[in-house]
């Protein structure tokens, strides 16, 4: 009896941590509608998604409004230059792979590791926002992603692989993009920064940014 009712609690918990994760993705979905707003509310929902996972703190939602109000007031700049840089990335990888000729191997590999190295330092900076300070600023951001990014370059890059392996499966099945667009980063993310070695640094005392 006790088993059994511990086997069901077991189960009722990944159901809440589900359901909670599918909260914070259709708020993601409403807040990211505008450009401007597209990459706060992929940081406000980084900030939040150990709260979801850990079970935490009930009031999701109004925690996602809090950590997105702070993100937008420090990083909606930031965020509109990752938007067009990324769509400006897009294009020139689009153009020079449908383009002929042997100039386009010689493009395509200058873009493709700088698209690798940008998405691995986005990356890298959605690991560290959980732990970033309330008075972090873009550049001890970008300072604290690239440190990380050197410290767990090989997890980054398993992240890049699982990210573009995401983007293929959404071009086959774009309606998955609805359920994961802003999960799978943050996921991505949340295990990077949970590997084994980052535990180990955190019990040796963590790094403020």
């Amino acid at each position: 009896m006790t088993e059994g009712t511990s086997r069901t609690n077991v189960v009722m918990a990944k159901l809440s941590i589900v359901g909670d994760l599918l909260l914070l993705q259709l708020l993601f979905l409403v807040l990211s509608f505008g450009i401007v707003t597209l990459f706060p509310a992929a940081f406000a929902l980084q900030r939040v998604l150990p709260y979801a996972i850990g079970q935490e703190h009930p009031a999701l939602l109004r925690r996602f409004w809090t950590e997105f109000k702070w993100a937008f007031r420090r990083f909606w700049l930031t965020g509109l230059g990752l938007y067009f840089g990324g769509v400006a990335l897009a294009f020139g990888l689009l153009f020079w792979t449908s383009t002929g000729g042997v100039i386009r191997y010689f493009a395509l590999a200058v873009l493709v590791p700088l698209t690798g190295m940008i998405v691995g330092l986005y990356l890298s900076a959605l690991a560290v926002l959980p732990d970033a300070g309330d008075e972090t600023t873009p550049r001890a951001l970008f300072r604290a992603a690239n440190l990380f990014l050197l410290r767990k370059s090989l997890p980054i890059a398993g992240g890049v692989v699982a990210l573009a392996t995401w983007f293929l499966l959404v071009a086959r099945l774009p309606t998955v993009f609805v359920i994961g667009s802003g999960l799978v980063p943050a996921l991505l993310a949340y295990w990077i920064s949970r590997t084994p070695a980052k535990r180990q640094e955190k019990s040796s005392g963590d790094v403020s940014i």
